[in-house]
């Protein structure tokens, strides 16, 4: 990829994390322009209008050019040499709709998406090389324990990029990075992504313990034994020399185990007090990644024959709709 002077960046979603990541390259000093591609017309109008999302995060100031915030996903693509995908991994496919290969051609394309692309049951960088044609070494994926909300606030957060091509990995870092967003290099991207999936589910088990009425006690065990059964499954898949004690696996972990912010805990707490699936999504109006998670890691899980016994707890309570209090009972004979 030939050097260029001025990086153009569009953020593809219109989140809570991807309204957290349009404030973080507006802190940023470099110079560089940021196009933000935002789903429904009527919140494009509304952010021109009033720079800030009528939804998430409302209190931030969107700093952009009133152009810059469109609806038309290929344009914003088109009109940048680093593309930054932070949709939920459930809707990346439509979010993407009509966008071609030849679109994603020469760029640096970036996961934020802490999830896996369900049918496809593909990560998404995995996705992105399948599907578009994206050279391994193009992509870089952002992980690591950052709330948006916390983000939104300006408390001092922590974030991994990790990339086969590490001089990309730092050319996106360097775009992010500011007084409140420290930065790392990795390159273990496939364990970086599997990680952010694991432990949205790890995060709902947590939360459906809570929601039984399991105390800080057991908890302290499951999110022990959630980090193991992590790293034995990244390791099964691919095999490497990584500290799973690194910030990006369990520190990712135990924040989305642990924070009031955690949608997938949330989301899990609810199953536990007795919300159907359905019941649960409507009334958090949110996407909890771990749900999808749960169903696309638990064939992955079926085809490599391991031993999940907490990702295998959740699928069966979300999926086979057994009663929660039975499989975690089960599950608490085998945890240590």
């Amino acid at each position: 990829m030939q050097k260029i002077s001025k990086h153009t960046v569009s953020v593809i979603g219109s989140g809570s994390w991807a309204t957290a990541m349009v404030k973080m390259l507006a802190d940023n000093k470099l110079e560089k322009e940021v196009f933000w591609w935002v789903r429904k017309e009527e919140d494009v109008e509304y952010i021109n209008r009033y720079r800030h999302t009528p939804t998430y995060l409302s209190a931030v100031e969107v700093k952009l050019d009133e152009n810059h915030v469109m609806s038309d996903a290929r344009k914003a693509i088109l009109s940048t040499d680093i593309v930054i995908l932070n949709t939920p991994a459930a809707y990346l496919k439509l979010a993407l709709r009509g966008v071609e290969n030849q679109d994603m051609e020469g760029k640096i394309i970036v996961s934020a998406i802490k999830g896996i692309i369900p049918d496809e049951n593909l990560i998404v960088g995995e996705y992105l090389n399948q599907t578009y044609g994206v050279p391994l070494d193009h992509i870089v994926v952002i992980g690591g324990p950052c709330h948006a909300e916390e983000v939104s606030q300006e408390k001092l957060s922590y974030l991994t990029f990790a990339s086969k091509d590490q001089n990309k990995a730092r050319i996106v870092a360097d775009l992010l990075s500011n007084r409140y967003i420290n930065v790392n290099i990795s390159d273990d991207v496939l364990g970086v992504e599997y990680g952010a999936v694991l432990k949205n589910i790890y995060a709902l088990a947590g939360g459906i313990c809570h929601g039984l009425g399991y105390g800080d006690n057991f908890q302290a065990v499951l999110v022990s034994n959630a980090i193991r059964e992590m790293e034995y499954f990244v390791q099964k898949i691919d095999p490497a020399d990584r500290e799973i004690n690194a910030s990006v696996y369990l520190g990712d972990l135990l924040v989305t185990a642990y924070s009031q912010f955690s949608r997938n805990r949330t989301f899990g707490n609810m199953i536990g007090k007795g919300y159907t699936v359905q019941s649960a999504q409507l009334e958090m109006n949110m996407v909890a990644e771990g749900y999808y998670a749960s169903g696309c890691i638990q064939s992955i899980i079926h085809k490599n024959k391991l031993e999940m016994p907490i990702c295998n707890m959740v699928y069966e309570v979300l999926y086979n709709h057994r009663p929660a209090i039975f499989e975690v009972s089960k599950l608490a004979e085998k945890l240590t």
